[in-house]
């Protein structure tokens, strides 16, 4: 296992820990019923999306070019962004430009502008980014980070939620969810009334039509995108799909790989600004592409991981990621996805032994709905990353070669195999810290009856 997930993992409260597994349990479970009701054939759905996104990957340039025109004549401004200080200097220009007296700036939730640091810039520039999403709003009255894709406080309680909330002065002291969510909307509310701009990520953007594509449950992505006059969508580039056909197929495989829904409470298609005989929508809407090594990715051995989503299902699914949460990663992007996608984004000198935090079960591989090849991804990145001198094993393993190869020394050692099991060990002493020794089941493989 990587090491800094690991003495993460360690050091992490029992409380935390139960939260991520049980929530994460549930999300995959819920992810089996959600897609059976929503296609008669789940991997005939999965292989589609998967040779949908090959296809935008490989004609990505020209989608691109035919996204920004047709969005251009829907009166959407579209700004590209080489990286993420490219990008939030182009918001700030933008805020300078259309904020008067008040600083407030509502934000959806949105993991690319985690991405790119973008509320902490905001803020030492003296403005006020407010997140208005339930979850996102936890985590930044905290001083906190998300902690999943789809659910940034997955590793919080309502014990936990109330106290905050209290301790902020948001509402009286409750465990139930259903007052502390009331308690957010009437705190928001005031934030939105206030706001001369919205900022969102864009879950899908159609080339053919120059539609963003929002998905979200609590109405806050409606509020943050049409009660402010200027509405700015930060966006990766590898978010854009052909056309919105795609949407019968992607939409589904989202909600249900992510929350397990056949469909989110509320999908916003968004063509542009408000029109002339319209009273109300933001009366300007821009929309920044961000690439921010993303090309680099694209023309690399890790392309693949570009397909992704950002549904979580392989977070919710990963031992690890459940053993440790998504901070142990130290990275915006936790789970096995993020394993491969943060050391191909940002080097694998730097991030290199996030590889390692996976056991290659390959339980990531299977619910993913575009079929994202992880596993393999993960062994390549491990070798890459062993070979540039950031992975270094603790294990002789060299020891087990010379056992390995030698037939009558290994035929031995399987005989005494039971026997060894039941000595310690400082290395299985640590082996066993976040694992469970299996168990032979059935008759020796080696004796014929």
């Amino acid at each position: 296992m990587s090491t800094r997930v690991e003495e993460f993992a360690r050091a992490l409260p029992a409380e935390t820990t139960a939260s991520v597994r049980s929530a994460s349990i549930l999300k995959t479970d819920s992810r089996i019923t959600a897609l059976g009701v929503s296609f008669g054939d789940v991997e005939g759905a999965r292989s589609h999306a998967a040779a949908i996104k090959e296809f935008v990957l490989a004609n990505l340039g020209r989608l691109l070019i035919e996204l920004e025109a047709n969005c251009k004549k829907n009166g959407i401004h579209v700004h590209w962004a080489r990286d993420a200080s490219e990008a939030n200097e182009l918001i700030l220009g933008l805020c300078k430009r259309a904020l008067g007296d008040s600083k407030v700036i509502v934000k959806a939730k949105s993991m690319v502008t985690e991405e790119i640091h973008l509320n902490s810039f905001l803020e030492a520039q003296g403005y006020a980014p407010v997140e208005t999403d339930l979850g996102e709003f936890v985590v930044q009255i905290d001083g906190d980070t998300p902690s999943h894709i789809v659910t940034p406080i997955i590793h919080k309680n309502r014990r936990q939620i109330a106290e905050s909330f209290a301790r902020e002065k948001i509402g009286p002291y409750t465990e139930v969810p259903e007052e502390l969510a009331l308690q957010a909307r009437e705190h928001l509310r005031s934030q939105f009334a206030a706001a001369s701009i919205g900022i969102s990520g864009v879950n899908f953007a159609c080339a053919s039509t120059g539609r963003l594509v929002l998905v979200e449950n609590e109405g806050n992505n409606r509020l943050s995108t049409t009660v402010p006059d200027v509405h700015i969508a930060v966006m990766g580039i590898e978010k854009v799909v052909p056309d919105e056909a795609c949407l019968s197929l992607f939409l589904p495989l989202l909600a249900g790989s992510a929350t397990g829904q056949k469909l989110t409470s509320y999908v916003h298609l968004i063509k542009g600004p408000r029109g002339g005989d319209e009273s109300d929508g933001p009366r300007e809407v821009h929309l920044v592409l961000l690439d921010n090594n993303r090309t680099k990715v694209l023309n690399g051995h890790y392309r693949d991981v570009l397909k992704c989503i950002r549904c979580g299902a392989c977070l919710n699914v990963c031992p690890v990621y459940r053993q440790g949460s998504g901070h142990a990663y130290g990275h915006v992007y936790s789970g096995p996805i993020g394993a491969v996608l943060a050391p191909a984004m940002e080097g694998v000198e730097k991030l290199g032994d996030l590889a390692k935090a996976s056991t290659l079960c390959g339980s990531c591989e299977e619910v993913c709905p575009v079929k994202i090849p992880l596993p393999h991804m993960l062994l390549q990145l491990r070798d890459e990353a062993f070979r540039a001198g950031v992975n270094r094993d603790g294990i002789p393993w060299s020891g087990f070669v010379g056992v390995a190869t030698r037939s009558g020394i290994w035929r031995a050692g399987l005989t005494l195999l039971p026997m060894a099991s039941s000595l310690p060990h400082p290395l299985k002493t640590k082996w066993r810290e976040f694992r469970q020794l299996p168990q032979r089941e059935g008759r020796n493989f080696r004796r014929h009856r």
